[in-house]
């Protein structure tokens, strides 16, 4: 396994784990793709060279019956009678936007070099396709990545201006990839605020469906992921190509069907509102795609999108390291505490197995609500007199490490910041900004900004005994303008804002190694693979209604793993919903993700307390399925009354099963077929004293009993009996 090339008939070969993926150099010098699907053989593939019909298509200069749309391309490009959308789109500098990007060489490398400036997948044998404009001398190289123990092809391009002139990009993208056939049905997340990453099908059109982002930020309505799905796909069989960006800006994911029946799925950096400069010898790096194939449905897709992030991208030093269970005070207190009350919120937890105090909003400047102080990162001393240390040491007598919130790309009006340096926030000079949950953003464009913020959240750290912190993004960009460029640069601004937020992630997420951060965005808005590579785990939603988590739980779980997913067990109503659901299914839910609970520990009763101690305890006893096991979904909240995950152990010896039910219904009969199980292993339950074949709990399935109510939960164990 691995990348081959056949210099007879100029084939490359792309293999991984149950994966081909092959494209030529045709005669005419165009990289020209041939097949990505199940492993075959190295054969001569050029009989799948696709004809369409010739009238309707442009010859290719000097070519008698030759014509660019002919061709499954590995990049489309613009104005030379290729009709499709095209990758880039280039001003030269006379004036044209044409580019006929040949084969110049390749070069197969034993690692992947790293992106510059961007987060990207680690390691993997590596190919560059080197493609250059004869006449401009524009160029492209490609990247593919494969990893040899996964289904997966990672894809990016660099853009690079080899000539004495001056180039503009209008267009960038990261990849283009051929379909052989139109038939697809797209699969997408979509959502807002509070109901993040939903299911969302589309059909395949002759013409472009594209979904995308303008919020320089991945965002909550749609997520940077696309897949093309053959229309019998289910879970556990048929055809499935998931793409998911490494990207946290404005980006862009198209479908192209053509009238002859195939189609292409491009994307990368969004072209809306943008452009790039390249001065002699400069390149612009895209961000990187990560493409799966699965012939076994959408579970063996996202098991491999999993299994790719949790080695190749997450932080080795935390992915498979016990993730704090916590007690955040935000929805027990908002920004109505003090000393004593945080004081009383840690004591109430101790005993209970919660081993990390996460002080939320309101620790800082002079924020008594939403209005004021972001940017002012030191302690708001009338509200907590002596400062962090005195809230810190009291977590750490009652045994705890102490958290802290942040929302470090932010900056009020009323704030010391703002007086100081309007200039720091984004906007238009002249024109007045718009606000968001009364805040605007700072311009992480600038390099003295960010100076600013790395400087005084690092302090903050360095001052006190932090061992974890929340890193908030509660609004998105709006005013594009940055004083750090031209006006005739004004256009780079939402990639060099992605740019500049991956730089202070560096210096503050690395900068300080020991400590785990996680990712939050007004909830789960910034859900995404860049920011996965410095947090390992992302507040997945503001909403903590257990009802509404299963959705958003089973939509991220399409190309997120649930190691990812921090969840917490909130107060009764739901704050969001005004739902009530009971402490066990809360908790339930809760605990498929790291976990942690988040409401006033102090109205606990003696009962609650008890269960609370004995639901950490089992989920203690779970952790390593959360961190690390294959994720079945079993039943699917968004067609059904029902919800169920089932987490198994690499070596199928250990799995759990979390089943839900919405509303009751007493003349209802339910059996739910647990999956991933080893057929031949005998497996302990103990929930029901009951040793069965795992062939026996798969095929025959088990009846849950639920209790007569709604909302309600129940949890099996399966032990392998050796």
């Amino acid at each position: 396994m691995g990348i081959y090339f056949n210099a007879e008939n100029k084939h490359f070969y792309l293999e991984s784990k149950d994966v081909s993926y092959i494209f030529r150099i045709n005669r005419i010098g165009f990289a020209e793709h041939l097949y990505f699907g199940r492993r075959i053989g190295r054969e001569n593939m050029e009989y799948m060279q696709s004809i369409g019909a010739g009238s309707t298509y442009t010859q290719m200069p000097n070519e008698r019956n030759q014509c660019y749309h002919y061709y499954n391309p590995e990049i489309c490009f613009y104005g030379t009678g290729d009709f499709r959308e095209p990758t880039l789109m280039v001003n030269n500098p006379a004036g044209d936007r044409l580019v006929r990007l040949h084969y110049i060489g390749h070069e197969i490398l034993t690692e992947k070099p790293k992106i510059t400036g961007m987060p990207s997948l680690s390691g993997g044998r590596t190919l560059i396709l080197h493609l250059e404009d004869e006449i401009s001398h524009f160029a492209a190289d490609l990247y593919y990545t494969v990893y040899e123990e996964y289904p997966v092809i990672a894809r990016r391009i660099v853009y690079k201006n080899n000539s004495t002139d001056n180039f503009t990009l209008d267009r960038a993208y990261s990849f283009n990839l051929p379909l052989i056939r139109s038939d697809y049905k797209l699969l997408s997340l979509q959502g807002s605020w509070g109901f993040e990453r939903a299911i969302q099908y589309t059909d395949m059109q002759k013409g472009v469906v594209s979904i995308d982002t303008k919020r320089c930020t991945s965002s909550a309505t749609l997520n940077p992921f696309i897949a093309a799905v053959s229309p019998d796909t289910t879970e556990e069989s048929g055809k499935a190509i998931g793409i998911n960006l490494i990207y946290s800006s404005s980006y862009i994911l198209k479908v192209e069907g053509s009238s002859d029946g195939k189609g292409n799925i491009m994307g990368g950096i969004n072209d809306f509102d943008f452009e790039w400069h390249l001065s002699p010898g400069e390149q612009l790096e895209t961000p990187e795609a990560v493409i799966v194939y699965s012939n076994e449905g959408l579970g063996k897709m996202s098991r491999a999108f999993h299994d790719i992030y949790r080695d190749k991208l997450i932080n080795p030093r935390f992915v498979n390291k016990d993730r704090p269970i916590v007690i955040n005070n935000w929805e027990g207190t908002y920004f109505n505490f003090n000393t004593q009350k945080l004081i009383e919120m840690a004591k109430a937890v101790n005993g209970l197995g919660i081993d990390t105090f996460v002080l939320d909003d309101g620790w800082f400047g002079h924020r008594d609500d939403d209005s004021s102080s972001l940017g002012d990162w030191f302690v708001y001393e009338e509200k907590l007199p002596g400062g962090l240390k005195t809230v810190i040491d009291a977590v750490h007598e009652n045994g705890m490490r102490f958290g802290l919130w942040f929302e470090p790309e932010m900056i009020s009006e009323n704030s010391e910041l703002f007086r100081a340096h309007p200039d720091y926030a984004i906007g238009v000079p002249g024109r007045d900004r718009c606000k968001s949950r009364r805040q605007y953003m700072l311009d992480l464009t600038r390099s003295d900004v960010r100076d600013y913020i790395v400087n005084t959240v690092n302090k903050v750290i360095c001052e006190n005994e932090i061992d974890y912190v929340k890193w908030d993004y509660n609004r998105n960009v709006t005013d594009n303008y940055t004083l750090s460029l031209p006006k005739k640069r004004q256009k780079e601004f939402a990639h060099r804002y992605a740019l500049g937020l991956y730089d202070i992630c560096e210096r503050i997420v690395n900068g300080n190694p020991d400590i785990i951060f996680e990712g939050c965005a007004g909830g789960g808005a910034r859900f995404d693979p860049a920011m996965l590579y410095y947090f390992p785990q992302i507040w997945t939603s503001d909403d903590t209604d257990a009802e509404e988590r299963t959705k958003i739980q089973y939509g991220s779980s399409i190309c997120y793993p649930v190691s990812s997913m921090s969840c917490h067990v909130s107060a009764v109503p739901n704050h969001q919903t005004r739902r009530s659901c009971d402490m066990q299914t809360r908790a339930d839910i809760a605990h498929l993700g790291p976990t942690g609970y988040e409401l006033d520990p102090t109205l606990f009763t003696d009962e609650d307390k008890e269960l609370v101690k004995a639901q950490i305890k089992a989920y203690k006893e779970d952790r390593e399925l959360i961190l690390d096991s294959d994720l079945y979904r079993v039943e699917n909240p968004f067609e059904s009354n029902y919800f169920a995950f089932m987490l198994v152990s690499k070596d199928k010896s250990k799995a759990k099963l979390t089943c839900y039910r919405r509303m009751n219904s007493k003349d209802e009969i339910k059996f739910i077929y647990p999956r991933g199980l080893d057929p031949d292993k005998k497996y302990y339950i103990p929930e029901r004293n009951q040793t069965l074949m795992g062939s026996t709990i798969m095929y025959a399935g088990l009846q849950p009993y639920f209790s007569p109510r709604d909302f309600v939960t129940r949890v099996f164990h399966f032990e392998e009996i050796k």
